[in-house]
């Protein structure tokens, strides 16, 4: 039979009605209204089992609900990634408890890879209805299951297979496991799903095992969390999130558990976020490092010296990788999923794998520079490997390129790419220097002058009395954001001021910020939403340059924008809802640092020396 969703499915739930969880290999989205509808195995990835989010009649998900509730809540357990859904009924209220065991490196035990839901009735009678439709290899493998008596349903197909154990029967319905259960008050039900292993009975003794396992597993690491300040339950939950996305094997960060969710509604902007972007990953590494969680940052250095070690002389690094460091499968598109409400096309794969990007060089030396600075010195290997880089940027800084924003339309010379080559070469030389490593110095101060001179004559419109996105245009970019958080001059320095006054006269709408006006130059005439990026840049350059109080309000402002659970995706759109990739690193990392310098500004403290805010 071919698995996928029931006759009728339901709407797909909107993107910030989903809460997070996952076992440091990969991640699922579990709605509000009880669905996992997201779900990559083994790795984030891999081909979807549950897609329903991406298409709600053939997807395939996991529906777990209390029948007869009228609203739902969630929350996570405190300090975990263990995520609560309460359905609430005029006469009873059941919880649903939903989690991925962590899969610890170097760890076995008996809960690798296994997704766990638990329903308690709470207060009165609860019926419980179930029903697990998995869809492999993106809903493009048939399906077929097998009833074990006593035990649970065998879910296989050429793509792979799927154990669902179960404390209650079962039942068959096409390729669908289904039951309904009658819980009274005090009752528990739960429900393994895991890719190892054969069907086998499932007792509530094991489940409450991997949920203590779990919760201290999550307790334990953010109880490593240095921040106390004001705003330290957001940054715990952002924490925790990044964390959520580490590819524990490798030390590998997405940018993102899923892929083409739109960056508006029915438009063509529709990305495949489930790999690791140098860019991003060197940003979360710095978040994560600011709040003393170093390990990560280790792991993710001895990910990045093995991709500079191998790639060959003569090339510079590529923009983006698979989590084990191979290049991504080419972009295609999956015809046949309808997409999030009708935004097509679906895709899997990153064309930008191939786009040359050349900030990318300025955000991994930044990250370099803070890690031998702030956790241990970088090895001599790492230090080879990373000048080899820089002998190539020293090539190549000058050609035009797709920039941070991975524009499909003409390549420019942009501002914020030579910006961040003035990053690299800057960065690289204060490291030698601290270190006493050989270097070509004269050579990289050479090249930072050039870059830094470009940007201040070519990139500088005396019409639009501003930094525009590159030379002899007037367009503003509110990557611009950046200039007075990397050092590259004063955060009231009168340019950047003036840069931030137009900045935010066009580009800013309340506390949103839209990263540049999309006018069909970047190979799309699609309108996005305002990226969230952006806005949390804007309340770092208002913190820089001493408004206090309007930094304050946009910042605590955007704090509203933030889903039910505290998470975000990549923007927020004209009515308040999440567009894009969900989680997204690049947000969280992001408000990390804003939350952390704007409530040093507020308690009367200047940045530490040497810190930047990505």
């Amino acid at each position: 039979m071919t698995g996928g969703s029931a006759p009728g499915a339901p709407a797909q739930a909107a993107i910030e009605d989903h809460g997070i969880i996952g076992d440091l290999h990969t991640a699922a989205l579990v709605a509000t209204n009880g669905d996992i509808d997201w779900l990559c195995l083994p790795r984030f990835d891999s081909p979807s089992v549950f897609a329903a989010l991406l298409d709600s009649d053939c997807g395939g998900r996991f529906t777990l609900r209390c029948l007869g509730s009228s609203r739902t809540r969630q929350m996570y357990l405190p300090d975990s990634n263990v995520l609560l859904t309460r359905f609430l009924g005029e006469q009873s209220v059941g919880e649903v408890l939903d989690f991925m065991v962590p899969h610890e490196h170097g760890a076995a035990h008996q809960g690798a890879h296994q997704l766990i839901r638990q329903v308690t009735a709470v207060r009165g009678r609860v019926t419980v209805e179930i029903r697990c439709a998995p869809a492999f290899d993106y809903a493009r493998a048939r399906t077929e299951a097998d009833l074990v008596e006593g035990a649970g349903v065998f879910f296989s197909s050429t793509a792979g297979h799927l154990v669902l154990r179960s404390t209650v029967p079962l039942e068959l319905d096409g390729a669908a496991a289904v039951g309904r259960r009658v819980l009274e008050e005090g009752q528990s039900l739960a429900l393994a799903l895991s890719r190892e292993g054969s069907p086998r009975a499932l007792d509530m003794a094991e489940v409450a095992t991997l949920l203590a396992h779990t919760l201290s597993y999550w307790q334990r690491w953010i109880g490593r969390c240095r921040y106390r300040g004001r705003y330290r339950e957001m940054v715990e939950r952002s924490a925790l999130a990044l964390k959520l996305l580490v590819h524990e094997p490798t030390g590998a960060l997405v940018a993102a558990p899923t892929t083409s969710l739109p960056e508006a509604v029915g438009g063509q902007r529709n990305w495949d976020y489930r790999f690791t972007w140098v860019r991003d990953a060197a940003f979360s590494v710095y978040a994560l490092m600011r709040l003393g969680f170093f390990e990560e940052a280790g792991a993710f250095m001895t990910w990045l010296q093995a991709r500079c070690t191998e790639t060959p002389d003569g090339t510079g690094l590529a923009v983006l990788y698979a989590l084990d460091g191979a290049a991504p499968e080419p972009e295609c598109v999956l015809e046949h999923l309808s997409g999030y409400r009708g935004s097509r096309p679906v895709r899997i794969g990153n064309g930008a794998a191939q786009q040359l990007q050349l900030d990318i060089h300025g955000e991994l030396m930044d990250s370099v520079y803070l890690f031998n600075k702030r956790a241990e010195p970088i090895s001599y290997d790492l230090w080879v490997a990373l000048c080899r880089q820089l002998e190539w940027l020293d090539k190549h800084w000058e050609e035009p390129d797709h920039g941070v924003w991975e524009v499909r339309g003409p390549t420019r010379r942009f501002t914020y790419s030579t910006l961040m080559t003035w990053v690299a070469f800057e960065r690289a030389t204060r490291i030698a220097q601290q270190r006493g490593l050989p270097a070509p110095l004269a050579d990289w101060r050479a090249a930072a002058d050039r870059a830094y001179l470009h940007v201040q004559r070519e990139c500088w419109s005396p019409q639009r009395n501003s930094f525009v996105q590159y030379p002899n245009s007037l367009s503003l970019d509110a990557s611009a954001l950046v200039m007075p958080l990397v050092k590259f001059l004063g955060p009231r320095d009168p340019r950047f001021l003036a840069t931030l006054d137009r900045i935010e006269a066009e580009l800013v709408t309340d506390s949103l910020v839209h990263r540049y006006k999309t006018d069909g130059t970047d190979g799309f005439s699609d309108p996005e939403g305002t990226f969230t990026l952006c806005s949390f840049w804007y309340v770092e350059a208002l913190t820089r340059a001493g408004r206090l109080s309007q930094a304050r309000h946009t910042f605590e402002k955007m704090l509203t924008y933030a889903n039910h659970l505290g998470l975000y995706g990549e923007e927020i759109g004209a009515s308040g809802e999440a567009l894009g990739n969900f989680p997204q690193a690049f947000t969280h990392l992001a408000l990390i640092s804003a939350a952390v310098n704007l409530d040093r500004a507020l308690t009367g403290r200047e940045p530490e020396h040497d810190e930047h805010p990505h």
